[in-house]
């Protein structure tokens, strides 16, 4: 997700980790901040959206409603709002590429209206997971459009690399037409080939469980191979993390990594395809992760650079949640969310923010607060996140499924801290199911992580909105709206608090760490996969569960809808770019009652120029651009006008005209 940034020069260059299998010592390479840039768009393309900023109406009376009931009345609004991101037309996405996910509708302040691999990997986790739950032809659908659509992009070469050598793969974001994005960022960001293969052989499994596999060997496979062979060859190799910011070894990437390379053997093996290198590499992974646990008691998300941090980060929850699998129980090598390490760096991360937020004024020691990303965080003056704080919930809903399901609860000197604050006097120990100290623990972390979603519940807009962030001071709703990622959370979060859990991911062997660590790698080989449509009537077999597919929230067609021109031209300084059309809206073709736009976004590398205007629904416009001089001189662009129709589409109300200046 887009993040803070501080320098014009981005670069996509990377370091391999230097691993001492004696010392265990790494190289620290230094962060290279990033410039956020709006993306270059190419040719002429409309893409269609809904700008829906938060309610007026005020934030929820959510204090004065129980959990269940913010629940019961969210989930619904989150799904629809989900899916409503999720081209070619969810609501927000209308026009967009089929299987393009908006991170979020926003385009100025900030501009999110672009695809993150990492982004919609996790999005489409959630909705594969749902699917797998439960069929649902209409969820399936939009998985397929998901998976064809990563054939062309794995295909496409962008400022990273191109998959002739996999380098590619490691580009962070695209345009929604599944083009590449152009302008400065941090790149490369290794964790989008993991999380996207992991999103991929999840719908693997239920097409293999339903007698599918074919259909996995012939066109899934050949995308996740790539990803694997990326994750195996580049995964020693620093890029930047989750936030964009930090270029060096993410707890969160290589977390991850791992997990991608022990479900990725598996699932080759099931193919009848070599899994030997991911089965050689994921120990080494696993062994690397290791690195992250300092001595605070904590994870230090970020290492191998010199950020200036204190690692505390919210990273690390997300990593947690993301590779939790009951089957490992509380497992501590690979942080499961009821091992000791990672109930002591839940503590440590949320303490944090105690402080530091005055939305979290007042509130006492072991009762939820507002989470953020990290305590230094000066992105928007650094704030709460909807995503963060649902994290730190979904964790310990995670703990407290494992913990009933095992019957019993480990605590140790690590872990004794976080549980204290809940449950004052509990001491060192194991304790099961039949003793009151057992069921006094689950009943503390019960309400500890009702608490989290109580917290976001309180500054979520009455229409059920979700921003990216809430402000420190007011808990106003901040930043992109509609952010993607933040329902994907909220659900996700939910499903566990009510004992949905993912299926499990790990193999036999899976956490055992080997006794010193190696960085080696395994080049591999990348080609683009050929078959990309599926077979009709991929259904599930006889008695799997099923239910009436998912229904959007239903709406009204707008009379008017809001289209906001994205006109690429390269301009000198006091020349304006103006829109005339053949509208009276857009001064029926008089450059003197033209339309001018902003160049708010303007960059070198990519000369934005944007404005809005109300046209009427269903109208066909003809246009063109034109560029006035500081003397008023008029230069038209070249034929031919550009013709577009206005959509008229229940729920649509805002619009975007992607075009680049004919000459």
């Amino acid at each position: 997700m887009p993040a803070f940034a501080m320098d014009l020069a981005a670069s996509h260059s990377a370091s391999a980790l230097s691993l001492n299998v004696s010392s265990h010592t790494s190289s620290f390479i230094p962060p290279i901040m990033h410039v956020l840039s709006t993306a270059v768009l190419l040719g002429s393309v409309a893409v269609q959206k809904v700008l829906g900023r938060p309610g007026s109406n005020g934030l929820s009376g959510v204090t004065k409603r129980s959990v269940d009931d913010f629940i019961n009345t969210q989930t619904p609004i989150a799904l629809n709002n989900l899916l409503c991101n999720v081209g070619p037309d969810g609501c927000r996405a209308f026009g967009t590429s089929a299987g393009a996910v908006i991170a979020s509708p926003s385009t100025t302040d900030p501009d999110y209206y672009y695809m993150w691999t990492r982004d919609s990997a996790l999005v489409f986790k959630n909705i594969v997971d749902r699917f797998t739950e439960q069929y649902d032809a209409g969820l399936q659908r939009r998985i397929e459009q998901y998976i064809s659509a990563q054939v062309t992009l794995q295909g496409i070469s962008n400022p990273s690399g191109s998959l002739s050598d996999g380098s590619g793969l490691g580009e962070p974001k695209f345009e929604l037409t599944l083009s590449q994005f152009t302008g400065n960022w941090g790149r490369p960001q290794r964790d989008g080939p993991a999380l996207r293969a992991i999103a991929l052989i999840g719908y693997s499994k239920w097409l293999i469980n339903n007698n599918y596999q074919s259909t996995v060997s012939n066109i899934i496979w050949p995308i996740v191979r790539n990803d694997l062979n990326y994750v195996a060859q580049y995964w020693n190799q620093t890029g930047f993390d989750l936030w964009e910011e930090v270029n060096g070894s993410s707890f969160f990437t290589v977390a991850n990594q791992h997990r991608a390379l022990v479900e990725g053997a598996t699932l080759a093996a099931t193919l009848g395809q070599s899994g030997s290198t991911y089965s050689s590499v994921a120990p080494q992974i696993l062994c690397f992760l290791q690195r992250f646990w300092v001595s605070g008691g904590y994870i230090d998300s970020n290492i191998n650079t010199n950020e200036g941090r204190t690692g505390k980060d919210a990273n690390s929850l997300l990593a947690s949640i993301h590779t939790f699998d009951p089957s490992l129980g509380c497992d501590a090598s690979t942080f499961q969310p009821c091992s000791d390490k990672a109930l002591s760096n839940l503590k440590v991360v949320v303490d944090s923010f105690r402080s530091i937020y005055s939305v979290n004024k007042g509130i006492p020691a072991g009762a939820a607060v507002a989470v953020g990303r990290y305590p230094e965080d000066v992105y928007f003056n650094g704030n709460p996140w909807y995503l963060a704080t649902f994290a730190a919930a979904e964790q310990l809903y995670d703990s407290v499924y494992v913990w009933k399901k095992t019957g019993s609860i480990t605590v140790t000197s690590t872990s004794l801290a976080f549980f204290q604050e809940l449950v004052p006097g509990v001491a060192a120990g194991t304790y099961s199911s039949s003793q009151s100290t057992f069921t006094s623990i689950i009943n503390a972390v019960s309400t500890y992580a009702d608490g989290f979603l109580s917290e976001a519940a309180k500054y979520v807009p009455a229409d059920g909105s979700l921003a990216e962030q809430f402000d420190r001071n007011t808990g106003t709703p901040l930043s992109a709206v509609h952010l993607t990622w933040s329902y994907a959370s909220f659900l996700t979060a939910a499903a566990r608090r009510a004992g949905v859990v993912p299926p499990s991911w790990a193999s036999s062997g899976a956490n055992s760490v080997p006794s010193s660590c190696s960085g080696a790698s395994v080049v591999g080989s990348y080609s683009r996969p050929t078959a990309t449509s599926f077979p009709p009537s991929q259904t599930p077999k006889p008695g799997a569960p099923s239910g009436a597919p998912f229904t959007p929230i239903p709406c009204a067609t707008p009379a008017s809808v809001a289209v906001t021109f994205h006109e690429l031209a390269t301009t000198q300084f006091g020349q304006t770019i103006k829109v005339a059309g053949s509208a009276p809206e857009l001064g029926n073709w008089s450059t003197s009652a033209a339309i001018a736009l902003d160049a708010v976004n303007y960059a070198t590398n990519h000369p934005l120029w944007i404005g809005s205007v109300n046209l009427e629904a269903g109208d066909v416009i003809e246009y063109k651009y034109i560029s006035v001089g500081q003397d008023g001189s008029v230069t038209w662009e070249s034929d031919p006008n550009h013709t577009y129709t206005v959509p008229a589409v229940a729920c649509v109300t805002e619009v975007v005209k992607e075009d680049t200046w004919q000459s």
